[in-house]
């Protein structure tokens, strides 16, 4: 038996990266899985390979930042598999970067929303969910930046990511008891879509692997298998945290 069996798992920026990593796995590990993300097209390829991988899948696309999308990636859920037990929210974007002092008020709060207030969202009906059927998980996708290290430009990005951080450990403290457990990975640099935007030139690649104990920077699914350890019982007692998954990019001097 898979370390998910006989789970329904949600996981929201399914699309690409981390978020696609993690729903293949969890497939694998015998969840039933709901994804979900703004692209139709990559969502449909996804459940077609899960479901030729022997595992259960459904899609619903749509926009986080919407509580109506929330509400109905839950009800998606239910409708197909009769419960909720883990939700991964990954949905993010770097958002309008530069100068502090030049980024727009649009900008700033267009990043909020994606990044805190959408998962906020999503977190609310999940968890709503997860108390009929006596507890379950929730998983935010935060980061590094903004909290154990800063890199100029980046202020809407650090600012709404961190701010997941107050909200795990707030939700932690409020539904423990309950038996409905909050954490949140915060990834070093990431192989994925953002990463490589951030990143365009060999110079600054190796500026961001440097900054890695490692000296690399991770593939999606080595956080994939993170985010399967706070999905599963095997993090049974675990709640509150805010998990640094950075290769020792925050202890590294080097």
């Amino acid at each position: 038996m898979g370390r998910l069996q006989n789970k329904v798992a949600l996981i929201v920026g399914a699309s690409s990266g981390i978020g696609r990593e993690t729903a293949k796995l969890f497939a694998a590990e015998g969840a039933r899985v709901v994804i979900g993300a703004r692209r139709e097209d990559e969502l449909a390829k996804l459940v077609a390979e899960i479901r030729a991988a022997g595992g259960e899948a459904v899609s619903l696309a749509g926009d986080v930042r919407s509580e109506d999308y929330a509400k109905a990636l839950v009800a998606t859920a239910v409708e197909a598999y009769g419960r909720l037990d883990v939700a991964f929210n990954n949905a993010g974007t770097l958002g309008e970067a530069g100068p502090s002092t030049g980024v727009s008020e649009a900008g700033f709060a267009d990043a909020v929303a994606i990044n805190l207030t959408g998962s906020f969202l999503g977190a609310k009906h999940q968890i709503a969910q997860m108390l009929k059927n006596g507890g379950g998980s929730v998983i935010f996708t935060s980061t590094f930046v903004g909290y154990s290290a800063a890199f100029p430009g980046v202020a809407a990005y650090a600012a709404s990511k961190s701010g997941l951080i107050g909200l795990t450990q707030t939700l932690a403290a409020e539904f423990g008891p309950s038996n409905v457990r909050v954490n949140a990975i915060l990834p070093g640099a990431v192989d994925t879509d953002m990463y490589r935007e951030m990143n365009d030139n060999p110079e600054k690649t190796a500026f961001v692997t440097q900054l890695h104990a490692l000296k690399r920077v991770a593939k999606p699914e080595e956080l994939a298998r993170s985010v399967l350890y706070f999905a599963s019982d095997d993090s049974s007692f675990v709640s509150g945290t805010a998990s640094l998954i950075d290769g020792g990019l925050s202890i590294n001097r080097t």
